[in-house]
């Protein structure tokens, strides 16, 4: 559903850059909170999110290289913003698929400079927007198991695609260059589009239920559904007094102190051990890669359904030649690289890898700046203890 230049006028093509721009800027500060787990009351696994960013904005990029046919003469292909709201939180997956969406702009020439606003506004903020509304008000009324997860993710991506598809004619029909039928559109961009997010969905659960399998604590959608490890009550004997006191519960994570408690004879829980990210972070970047160096070469040729929808429509009759055309990873494929299968492949591994690298900047610096903001200076924060616990001096 990337917009090219000319189908939307300058009028409309700078008001939604200004209102994604926005977007990217409130998301930049929300980012922030969930990179380091303050959102959603945080929790074990939040700290890993700011890695675990950078590969989906890399995956949604490799995934969006398979066209999957959906109708006669018409293929789809991933949005990405249900799967990165879930998958890293709402304001972080509008800035994933924004990243997502300024690589494949300049490096490969899919969708236009000026309709980047349009662009972002419609499939990074829309998406997003929708998907994870959809997505928490499904995950409170089902059953807190995590298949409910996958199933309410499912049907956040389905409802996000056509969802777009509408935000898109809405634009069009403020900022259109092309004098055609608004109902038509509509009704030919939504229908398309529902067959599309069919697609979407069953990706989507797909490959949130894989990672939910593996390691529940990295799904932000996920967090708070698993129960929290409590202490058992325990009854024992104050020294001399022949008094029973009861320990009260603590949630082993986060709440129990660092040593033995002075006169109950209570062991706090240990801290819950922190599991690497290596594993599933390799195993997501290879994936990535294969999706994008090897099996986006079987993708369909077809055009997605903005493309067909506008050569119905005579909307591409306005269609402006990219800015990037003569890039030399211009369509997805490496110039002067005569054999389609390693121009492609090599375009997107090179694509991922740019994607990923990228993204992975931004979100650990945005990790970094937040850790720094809220943590408390020392200087003057500690109680004066002189004179409260020192030698008694002259008393004897």
């Amino acid at each position: 559903m990337h917009v090219p230049d000319g189908f939307i006028n300058a009028p409309v093509s700078v008001a939604t850059g200004a209102v994604a721009a926005a977007a990217v800027a409130v998301s930049l500060r929300g980012a922030r909170r969930e990179l380091v787990g303050a959102s959603q009351g945080g929790g074990y696994g939040a700290e890993r999110t700011a890695p675990l960013a950078g590969l989906v904005a890399a995956f949604i990029f490799a995934v969006q290289m398979l066209n999957f046919p959906v109708a006669a003469g018409t293929s789809g292909h991933l949005l990405g913003g249900a799967l990165a709201a879930i998958l890293v939180g709402p304001y972080t997956g509008v800035l994933c698929v924004s990243v997502v969406l300024l690589m494949q702009g300049v490096l490969f020439a899919d969708g236009g400079l000026t309709a980047l606003g349009v662009n972002i506004t419609d499939m990074a903020i829309v998406t997003t927007v929708v998907a994870y509304a959809i997505f928490r008000g499904l995950v409170k009324v089902l059953p807190r198991r995590r298949p409910s997860v996958t199933v309410a993710a499912f049907a956040a991506a389905l409802v996000s695609v056509p969802a777009a598809a509408a935000a898109f004619t809405g634009l069009y029909a403020l900022g259109g260059t092309a004098d055609v039928s608004i109902g038509k559109v509509f009704t030919a961009m939504v229908g398309v589009h529902v067959l599309i997010g069919i697609g979407e969905a069953v990706i989507t659960a797909l490959t949130v239920g894989a990672v939910i399998a593996v390691r529940p604590d990295l799904v932000y959608g996920a967090r708070g559904l698993t129960k929290p490890l409590e202490l058992r009550t325990v009854q024992v004997a104050a020294p001399g007094a022949g008094e029973v006191t009861t320990a009260a519960r603590e949630k082993a994570a986060g709440t129990a102190g660092t040593g033995t408690e002075a006169g109950t004879g209570i062991e706090p829980a240990a801290p819950a051990p922190r599991r690497s990210t290596r594993r599933v972070w390799l195993a997501g970047v290879a994936a990535a890669l294969v999706c994008a160096g090897g099996v986006s070469y079987y993708a369909s040729a077809s055009p997605d359904g903005l493309e067909k929808v506008a050569h119905d429509q005579g909307i591409d009759a306005k269609a402006e030649e990219h800015a990037a055309k003569d890039s030399p990873l211009a369509d997805y494929g490496v110039k002067d690289i005569a054999d389609p299968w390693l121009s492609g492949g090599l375009a997107g591994v090179i694509g991922v890898g740019a994607t990923l690298a990228v993204g992975t900047g931004v979100f650990v610096v945005l990790r970094r700046r937040k850790s720094a903001d809220t943590a408390e200076p020392v200087t003057g924060t500690a109680e004066p203890t002189t004179g409260t616990a020192g030698p008694t001096t002259g008393s004897g």
